[in-house]
């Protein structure tokens, strides 16, 4: 009875500051701006399986992309585990999903094997990050605390995985020593069992519920530290994929207040009316947190911070500053700055500070061509040129900022109705000494 009572108590509190966490990020979103419809679900649902579930974008890179996917699909096994421990927490009971029978070996079975595997492949990832300087790793947006967090969440998934194992392990040494059933099947904790032998069947006991409160309470923490971790995509990457932006990727979108004041402009009956009622002056683009959309936002917040992007981006490898990563981490870092103060005074709330220029320069922004190989590369589905090109509207539309060459451009084509420098009149004064074959 007294495990069941630390147990709901340690339950409560871990649901209560989770709970607490998402709300609190729930009401940033508050101040976004809304973007596409979500329509067209089974093409959705076949986008997350093939891209979540199954891990195709990790597995461009084949060795490390199978042990990540080992890692993942290891996390969606082991879950099942994690509930029944969950159950027995509350109810004193003990293994209560036996009721499933053979299902119920199966799921024991393949997350006892996945703990091994999952275990094996965060080593190689540690020693990868440690000791292998990776290149995609790097860069000026990747602080010291950005690899602090990487190395805890990795040793905390190493943790729990040990601890794992070595709970199926004294279950089995205990229940042989007890002449009990063992309920669900072992393999890795079979080959484990005999670490035991010696031992008591109050020693086993022991480090039976020693393994049992480490995994679960390590679990506890983990699910709390990962919304403040980039590892936060353990819980959004599923959904990301399911909300991707399923538009061609080179198609850039139209923005809905200039299409209305071309249409009006258009329609000869309002096109020198006076607007009805006070009209708020919109954005154009997005200077701050509060002008993004609200998937872009979601996007930041599912970043997995594996550089992929980057690694990609012509402009990054050519020695220019745009980093894509860097784009979807100022943006998550500036709402966790900005969004509190907005959540108290308002959409109004200013801190003389925006995402243009505190975070992201006019000079990574400018960068950027649009090839769009950053959100062909993310795994997460994540759209970077979306942002990337609001961001250059509202340089361009609100303040006039833009390159030389772009402003060249631009008056030309206000003048002249293309791009070039001369005049209509004069473009066709290349074929003047041209000799035709008129007739043959």
């Amino acid at each position: 009875m007294i495990k069941q009572i630390v147990f709901a108590i340690a339950l409560l509190f871990t649901l209560g500051v989770f709970t607490y966490t998402v709300l609190r990020l729930i009401s940033f979103f508050r101040f976004t701006k809304a973007g596409f419809p979500i329509r067209d679900f089974g093409k959705r649902t076949r986008v997350m399986l093939n891209v979540a579930i199954g891990q195709t974008k990790i597995f461009r890179h084949p060795v490390m992309g199978f042990f990540h996917a080992l890692v993942f699909w290891g996390f969606c096994v082991i879950i099942f585990g994690s509930i029944e421990m969950v159950i027995d927490g509350l109810s004193g009971s003990e293994r209560s999903l036996k009721v499933l029978g053979g299902l119920h070996d199966v799921i024991m079975a393949s997350g006892d094997v996945f703990a091994l595997l999952v275990a094996i492949s965060i080593v190689i990832f540690m020693i990868r990050r440690i000791f292998l300087h990776v290149s995609r790793f790097e860069g000026i947006e990747m602080k010291k605390k950005s690899h602090q967090d990487a190395n805890l969440a990795l040793s905390m998934i190493l943790l729990l995985m040990i601890s794992l194992m070595g709970m199926n392990a004294a279950y089995i040494a205990f229940e042989a020593a007890e002449g009990g059933t063992v309920y669900g099947v072992y393999p890795i904790g079979a080959i484990l069992a005999p670490i035991f032998s010696g031992l008591t069947s109050q020693g086993l006991h022991f480090w039976y519920e020693f393994f049992w409160w480490s995994h679960i309470l390590l679990i506890f923490v983990f699910a709390n530290i990962l919304p403040y971790s980039k590892h936060f995509h353990v819980f959004m990457s599923v959904p990301n994929t399911f909300l991707s932006r399923l538009d061609p990727l080179g198609k850039l979108t139209n923005m809905d207040d200039i299409t209305r004041e071309v249409k009006l402009m258009l329609d000869q009956e309002t096109a020198f009316s006076a607007p009805a009622g006070d009209v708020p002056v919109a954005r154009f683009g997005v200077k701050d947190v509060e002008d993004v959309t609200w998937k872009n936002y979601f996007d930041s917040l599912s970043c997995t911070e594996c550089g992929r992007c980057t690694a990609v981006c012509p402009a990054n490898t050519t020695g220019k500053m745009l980093s894509p990563r860097k784009i979807f981490m100022d943006l998550r870092a500036r709402m966790k700055e900005k969004g509190p103060g907005l959540v108290k005074n308002g959409k109004d709330f200013t801190d003389n500070r925006s995402l243009l220029r505190d975070y992201i320069s006019e000079e990574e922004l400018w960068a950027c061509t649009t090839c769009n190989a950053c959100a062909q590369e993310c795994p997460v589905n994540i759209n970077h040129p979306t942002l990337i090109v609001d961001m250059r509207r509202y340089l361009v539309m609100e303040e006039s900022s833009a390159p030389t060459g772009l402003k060249t451009m631009f008056a030309n084509i206000e003048n002249n109705g293309a791009p070039w420098q001369y005049s209509p009149e004069d473009r066709l004064l290349w074929t003047d000494n041209l000799e035709m074959n008129v007739g043959k």
